[in-house]
């Protein structure tokens, strides 16, 4: 598998357990609110961790670990996920696996095998809402809903969680998203905090990076656009992705707001309020038991 980050220990991936923390690059998404643009965007271009290096480390770690949670980018774009989750259970540790819930065949394999002991799955918005949330216009909610069934029924620990955010939400629709997620153990909404590689800047940032390449092209256009430095083994390009219709490429622009740095639609992308974020909560508990919040102040 490859591995593009590692937190060595952390006390929030993984509910109730301390765990380590390995992101993969690459995803079939594009959420302009998305905070881990590179990975996302430029895989190829991250730093990459051996397997052995890390599961080192998690042998070493073993007495004081419990668990190992595997989020991205998209983990289930990687070939090699089962033979490390496999790996990562040799040693004794239970598993966490962060999706964006796009492939239901794989997650449904894991659930019956048994080798997943936590799942943690995005749910990006109400089901009319996906496409722009997760910038793929015509986007088929099918497989979100196989997903959702799958995790409801698979006899293992799981939650839903959404990020909220302004720009790309309404409070109204969580009423829908409760819905779509009805009789579910658990749902966690998340406060949208902006950063420094949030993919909708980042897409915007590598197309003006692209033009001035091109400019450097042109006859009579004088100085030169500096190359990146290249860091030793991120050579070659990550597999490709299983793509959705509307999301070839890199993330869609979408129409600009003048003076607005980070633009979804019409709107700027910000956090709700608390009071607002509350408002969702209740919305969506009509059809859960157990609605809570995440990272709100």
């Amino acid at each position: 598998m490859k591995i593009h980050g590692f937190q060595k220990t952390t006390l929030l991936d993984y509910p109730g357990h301390v765990a380590a923390t390995v992101f993969t690059g690459g995803c079939n998404f594009r959420c302009p609110f998305c905070q881990n643009g590179s990975l996302v965007l430029e895989p190829e271009g991250q730093p990459l961790l051996s397997e052995e290096e890390v599961l080192a480390h998690l042998k070493k770690r073993r007495n004081v670990l419990e668990g190992v949670c595997i989020t991205g980018g998209e983990p289930t774009l990687d070939p090699g996920l089962k033979r490390f989750i496999l790996q990562c259970r040799e040693l004794g540790l239970l598993v966490k696996l962060d999706t964006n819930g796009y492939r239901p065949e794989l997650l449904g394999q894991f659930l019956q095998e048994g080798i997943l002991d936590y799942v943690a799955m995005d749910v990006k918005a109400s089901p009319e809402n996906y496409g722009r949330a997760t910038g793929c216009p015509g986007f088929d909610v099918g497989k979100i809903r196989e997903s959702i069934r799958l995790l409801q029924t698979g006899g293992i620990s799981y939650e839903f969680r959404t990020t909220a955010v302004r720009g790309i939400h309404s409070v109204e629709e969580f009423e829908e998203i409760g819905k779509l997620l009805q009789g579910s153990a658990a749902y966690y909404l998340q406060a949208y905090r902006d950063g420094g590689d949030v993919l909708g800047m980042r897409n915007r940032f590598l197309k003006e990076e692209s033009s001035a390449r091109e400019t450097e092209r042109m006859p009579g256009v004088k100085g030169s656009f500096q190359e990146e430095e290249r860091i030793p083994g991120a050579e070659g390009s990550f597999q490709e992705e299983e793509r959705i219709p509307g999301a070839e490429g890199s993330f869609q622009e979408t129409e600009r707001t003048p003076g607005a740095d980070r633009s979804a639609g019409n709107g700027i992308m910000e956090a709700f309020s608390r009071k607002e974020m509350e408002e969702m909560a209740a919305l969506a508990g009509k059809y859960m038991d157990k609605v809570e919040l995440r990272g709100v102040e």
